[in-house]
């Protein structure tokens, strides 16, 4: 399959190197004045990938391949949220 447009590539599939499903890609991230696609947002993700199957945005350097459905040549073995300040250090700093 050949993409004649980048917004084709919205809905297709996403998988990692090692053949396990990711997501599906629901949004485009573009830099809009070089008209270029920076990145993948990725939703309906896999929650052994991604904690609580956030959405996240894949870069589009890690992109291997783009066909039936998008092959990731990188992706982290676990994406984790970031934990911002308990309440206790909130306090601690107040």
């Amino acid at each position: 399959m050949m993409l004649t447009e980048a917004s084709e590539m919205i809905g297709l599939q996403v998988y990692t190197n090692q053949a396990i499903y990711l997501g599906s890609v629901s949004n485009l991230v573009v830099e809009v004045d070089d008209n270029k696609v920076q990145g993948l947002f990725i939703s309906n993700t896999n929650p052994m990938l991604v904690e609580n199957s956030k959405a996240v945005n894949v870069p589009y350097r890690w992109i291997g391949s783009i066909g039936d459905v998008i092959i990731l040549k990188y992706f982290p073995k676990r994406v984790a949220l970031k934990k911002g300040p308990t309440k206790k250090a909130k306090k601690a700093a107040e």
